[in-house]
Parts: structure tokens; C-alpha cells; sequence
């Protein structure tokens, strides 16, 4: 069925949406309950159904390639529209990832005794029901599809129009997984419809039947969800990501460092933006850091000292230093020290991923101590901004909020707790 079939087939997206809410949560009370090895077998089984189905989900998304190549969509959108084998083989290798987890539901986080004879425990509940609103990317479909499952939630996917037949693909096996497994009927649903008002009954809460919702996208999608959404979010706003070259920076490893946080994917949120150079190390590590970079097939933006490292680097403006290009382009600026690189990091970043590349230890701890991002690094590629990395393994998003989740976003992110007490008659003097 096309787009505009299902746009016409759900004229009324408010009693639309109002069913989906409520088969979530009655799902979401079921799910709360299933055992462990139910959810993992419903992973597995999704898993391989990805494999098996490759063929049609490749298919699908030749279709939404068509017509974002149609829609002149960047490089950068295409690049994270894209599926290939390799892709499809990541998803599914995902999947079966998340099922090795351990299961965070019911795990005491803690347990003690009052002197009024209580015990009691802080125990890992699920949140409930999780609305997920994506963009471009057909992955986050499974991502935040088998996440939810796995740490006993309800999930509720509205994928983009860019991505709508890859979307529905890989949900087709995924949904033959959970059915496969005897999992609660709206365990996960993906909404069929490309309606955007589908999306404003979301973020109003359906009833009161949404717990959270996750945005996934570019600025305006995710400044929507901030303004308008009447239930909690998981979300940030841009990934304007440093690195910074310290004086006492190796120089090989800063060089592959810098390469690889800009241009291993430029695309996903944790790909560097600007660089940072220690005076102290310009006239030893500026130049072939530049040159690097240009080799690499990106365009560098810098200030006068960067330019004069090569003839080829453009001029940057304050803009450069604000913007998330998601492409093959850099900003690069001298800066006086540790303290002057955090002052930069303050006033342009956006609490995602900054990194130090340096020999000294003292430094890199005010560094990883003081600027105050979700995720800091010492000689790491900031490419490791993700959850499946971290040991989490697929990940819904990276959270830049203070409140409840910070970083990455996997199981222990999406539950909550409660208190269970028990005692033996006590009654409060």
C-alpha cells in the first residue's frame, strides 16, 4: 500500500493514534510481567527473520532511496537512509546483542533495614509505554523496537516519510518475532500513517497512555518534541562535537583521532565538528593535522592560524563554530590551553561528546572533570559516542538532559524504580 493509500485510509489520525495508545498500554501491563527468556526468544527470533527477510527490506529501501534522491535529499540524510548487507547483518547482530543483555527488570538497586523492623528494597521497574519519533534512519526502527522489548515497555514507532517502506520491512520481522514468541498483542506498533498530525497526538500523550518519547532527527523534529510535548523526553538538541589537541598531545595519535571522530561517518551525532588546537602545539601538530584531514576528502574551516598551515583551508566565521554539518567539513581554531578549550567547548558545544588528546594525565582530568558534556573523552575517537560500544548494545539515543538518563540511552535508561517494603505487622506510632 502506498503513502497516500494509508494517508487516506486514516483520515481520522486522533482516533487512529487513540487506538494505538491504548493497545500499548494494556501491552505495556502484560509485557511488565513476561519473563525474561520470553523476551529473549522474541529477540532471536526477530533477528533471524531480519536475515531471512534481507531481500524484501533491501527492496523497500531502493524504494525510499528513490524517492529521496527524488526529494534531493543531502548526502549526509541518504548516507543514514542507505541499507546494504552489511547494514542488515548489523541490525540483526543488534538484535541478538540486546537479547546477551541482562534483563534490568527486577534487579535490586539497592536493599536495607530500618530500625522499625522494615526491609527495603529500590527495585528496576519498566517505564510503560515509549514513543519513538525518528526521522531518516530505518535502523532505529529495531533499535528502539527490541530496547523497549527487552527492558519491558510498550513501544510506539512513527517513522519518517523518508524512511516509511524500510521502516515497515524491518518491522514486518520483527512483529513475526514478537508473535512468534506469544508476546502481549501492541507490544510494539509502528504507525501507519505519514500524517503529521500523528505526531501532535503523540507529543499531547494519547490519553495519558505515553510514558516518554525519544526524538530522533534533525533540529527542527527535535525542538518540535521540546516545545510541544506534554509528557517527558529523552533528547538532544544538536551533536556539536570537539576534540581538542593538547600541548602534550601525541602527534600520530591526535592526527588518526581527529581523522576518524570527523570522517569515519560524518553523518551520526557523534562525528567531531571542531577541533581544537593548543597554541603550544601549532607549529608541530597543526599542519599535519590540516593536511590529514584534506587528504581524507574534508573540507577544513579555520581560523588565521589554520589557514596559514595550508593553503587550501577556508576562512571560518563564528557560524562555522555553531554548526553541526554532518558532512565532510571542520572548523579548526588556536586556542590558549586546557582552560581556553573548555571556555570554547561551554560557550559553542552542546553537552554531547567532547575529547582531549593528551600525555598528561593532570590535564586530562580537569578536562574529563570540568567540561560538563554527556559524554568526555581521553584519546578516544569521539565516533564512540554510542551504546552499543559502551556495552549497552543497540542504543535508542544519546540523552544530553541531567534528569533520569545522561549518554547514551539503552536498557537501564528505559526503567524506572519502586520501592517494596515488607514488614511483619509494624503500624506507625
Amino acid at each position: 500500500m502506498s503513502i497516500a493509500d494509508l494517508n487516506a485510509a486514516n483520515d481520522d489520525v486522533k482516533t487512529l493514534m487513540a487506538g494505538i495508545g491504548r493497545r500499548a498500554r494494556l501491552a505495556a501491563k502484560a509485557l511488565a510481567l513476561v519473563p525474561t527468556k520470553q523476551k529473549d526468544a522474541a529477540l532471536l527470533a526477530s533477528a533471524m527473520l531480519v536475515r531471512a527477510n534481507a531481500g524484501d527490506i533491501l527492496e523497500a529501501n531502493l524504494l525510499d532511496m528513490e524517492v529521496g534522491r527524488k526529494k534531493s535529499l543531502s548526502d549526509a540524510l541518504l548516507d543514514r537512509l542507505m541499507l546494504d548487507d552489511a547494514r542488515i547483518e548489523a541490525i540483526a547482530k543488534g538484535i541478538e546483542e540486546v537479547a546477551s543483555l541482562k534483563d534490568p527488570v527486577g534487579d535490586v538497586m539497592a536493599n536495607w533495614d530500618q530500625p522499625s523492623g522494615l526491609n527495603i528494597s529500590r527495585v528496576r521497574v519498566p517505564l510503560g509505554v515509549i514513543g519513538v519519533i525518528y526521522e531518516s534512519r530505518p535502523n532505529v526502527t529495531a533499535d528502539a523496537a527490541v530496547l523497549c522489548l527487552k527492558a519491558g515497555n510498550a513501544a510506539i514507532l512513527r517513522g519518517g516519510s523518508e524512511s516509511f517502506h524500510s521502516s515497515r520491512a524491518i518491522f514486518a520481522s520483527l512483529e513475526e518475532g514478537m508473535d512468534a514468541a506469544n508476546l502481549p498483542e501492541g507490544t510494539v506498533q509502528i504507525v501507519p500513517t505519514t500524517d503529521r498530525d500523528a505526531v501532535g497526538e503523540m507529543l499531547k500523550g494519547l490519553d495519558g497512555n505515553l510514558d516518554l518519547i525519544i526524538p530522533r532527527g534533525g533540529r527542527s523534529l527535535i525542538e518540535r518534541v521540546q516545545n510541544d510535548a506534554r509528557v517527558p523526553v529523552f533528547a538532544h538538541l544538536e551533536g556539536l562535537c570537539h576534540v581538542y589537541v593538547d600541548g602534550d598531545a601525541d602527534l600520530d595519535m591526535a592526527r588518526e583521532i581527529v581523522v576518524n571522530a570527523k570522517m569515519r561517518r560524518t553523518a551520526i551525532c557523534g562525528s567531531a565538528e571542531t577541533v581544537l588546537v593548543d597554541k603550544a602545539a601549532v607549529t608541530t601538530h597543526m599542519a599535519p593535522i590540516v593536511a590529514a584531514l584534506l587528504d581524507a576528502g574534508c573540507e577544513v574551516r579555520g581560523d588565521d592560524a589554520t589557514q596559514k598551515a595550508d593553503a587550501r583551508v577556508k576562512p571560518a566565521t563564528n557560524t562555522d563554530f555553531e554548526t553541526e554539518y554532518l558532512d565532510a567539513i571542520i572548523s579548526i581554531a588556536v586556542v590558549d590551553g586546557v582552560k581556553d578549550a573548555m571556555r570554547h567547548i561551554s560557550e559553542y558545544g552542546s553537552d554531547h561528546t567532547d575529547c582531549i588528546v593528551t600525555e598528561n594525565v593532570e590535564t586530562a582530568t580537569r578536562f574529563l572533570n570540568e567540561v560538563d558534556s554527556a559524554i568526555v573523552l581521553h584519546n578516544a575517537s569521539t565516533q564512540y559516542a554510542d551504546g552499543g560500544e559502551f556495552g549497552m548494545g543497540a542504543e535508542i539515543g544519546i540523552a544530553t538532559g541531567k534528569f533520569h538518563a545522561r549518554g547514551p540511552v539503552g536498557l537501564e535508561q528505559l526503567t524506572s524504580f519502586k520501592y517494596q517494603v515488607r514488614g511483619s505487622g509494624q503500624v506507625r506510632p
